[in-house]
């Protein structure tokens, strides 16, 4: 695979969207409700209930994985569930090296983009109750941004990635010490967005996309963005292994895995116990994931693999948002690509025939995807806690496995 390009779609677009992104198999587990996803009872009988070889143990996709890890190539969890059950769920590697503590599917993963969507989900529940209109202004909600932005650019223009606005500076190098430092240095640095194109411009989903929607969740419901969403969002699917954990709890608890990140000669550190340590990769901008105290409101978050899973069903059960939302949530406005397109703080594709959406995200020494494949009830979760794995490959082995798809069946992202 091209190493800047996905199926056609510019790499590093793809990754600011996130991309569609051991022990013995848990067949017919179950991971909370069975419910089906929403579009799953229209699809054809047959479809939704097939189980493709490719999926199961010891079929195409769980070897290649093996053969990864075996190769230390890949250390994380993979997961895949069909309708409620899963029917393939492996870990490999070390969750913290220094413990002795290996990944398995209780563990923990930095989500980084991929836990973007929990906060579209968070705006989309106050639409639906009626206290946000997606056609009202930043200037509705907040105040002390300039009057181009205030009374312009839409919450619809936010969750959309067409504000038009760009993403602040940020002093990529500093050490948060609390959850106040974070969100006071977040809240201003969102304050100092400036519109670089007019509203309705796609913009890659800049940050300053990400953080005002979390301040809008603040003005409104009177509570701290990562508290609404960890009561409304979380607690509402059974996320209990999901949450804003802070940094003494990263550095502490067993259940969350530390994020092994290489660095240019070669060797590897742990990110969070080794703050002064920043990756090479120009395009992560020497990043630290550790460096935050907890993440900025609107990013981010920890989740295991069958928390994600369950997130998923949640989206399609009514739990979260009833159906009408939940189909403004993941439909198409954006195009991307070939057959992709970008939905609210996610992308979604049409792959062989059916749709694929889900979210990704990549920090230094960690990685996360989940896609959602609602014409048949499949979710699959990706996770991983070290550097140098090919984790747009480990995607799109994923989802061909799942559809049937050869390369170029639609984008995949």
């Amino acid at each position: 695979m091209d190493s800047d390009s996905v199926r056609g779609v510019d790499r590093r677009r793809l990754l600011r969207w996130g991309g569609l992104a051991a022990g013995a198999p848990l067949v017919g587990a179950h991971l909370g409700r069975p419910s089906p996803l929403p579009a799953t009872r229209d699809a054809p009988p047959a479809a939704r209930d097939v189980i493709p070889p490719d999926t199961r143990p010891g079929g195409a996709y769980d070897r290649y994985v093996a053969k990864l890890a075996a190769e230390g190539r890949f250390s994380g969890v993979v997961l895949l569930s069909h309708r409620g059950r899963t029917v393939l769920s492996r870990g490999y590697g070390m969750a913290d090296r220094e413990k002795g503590i290996p990944n398995h599917r209780g563990v923990a993963f930095n989500l980084s983009s991929a836990g973007k969507p929990f906060g579209a989900v968070a705006v989309l529940q106050l639409v639906q109750q009626g206290k946000v209109k997606l056609s009202d202004t930043v200037g509705t909600y907040l105040t002390g941004f300039p009057k181009e932005i205030a009374e312009r650019v839409t919450v619809h223009h936010l969750l959309s990635g067409t504000s038009g606005l760009n993403s602040p500076e940020e002093d990529l190098q500093r050490v948060f010490q609390s959850r106040e430092e974070v969100h006071e240095f977040y809240e201003q640095w969102a304050r100092r967005a400036k519109q670089v194109a007019p509203p309705g411009t796609p913009t890659d989903h800049a940050g300053a996309e990400v953080a005002i929607p979390a301040l809008i969740v603040e003005a409104v419901t009177g509570r701290t963005y990562w508290d609404h969403v960890e009561e409304h969002v979380f607690r509402r699917c059974g996320m209990t292994g999901t949450a804003f954990f802070t940094r003494p709890q990263w550095l502490t608890d067993e259940h969350i895995a530390h994020s092994y990140m290489r660095q240019a000669d070669g060797g590897v550190v742990d990110a969070v116990r080794n703050l002064d340590k920043g990756s090479p990769d120009p395009y992560q901008l020497g990043k630290n994931p550790g460096r935050l105290f907890v993440d900025a409101p609107g990013d981010g978050g920890f989740a295991t693999a069958p928390d994600l899973v369950r997130f998923a069903h949640a989206l399609g059960d009514g739990t979260l948002l009833d159906r009408p939302h939940s189909e403004i949530l993941t439909g198409a406005k954006v195009p991307l690509g070939k057959d992709a397109f970008g939905a609210y703080s996610m992308p979604v594709a049409i792959v062989g025939g059916q749709w694929v959406f889900g979210r990704a995200g990549v920090n230094p020494g960690s990685f996360a995807s989940w896609n959602i494949y609602p014409y048949t009830g499949w979710v699959g979760v990706v996770l991983g806690n070290h550097d140098g794995a090919p984790f747009q490959e480990i995607i799109q082995r994923e989802i061909q496995a799942v559809t049937g798809a050869s390369p170029g069946d639609g984008e995949g992202g």
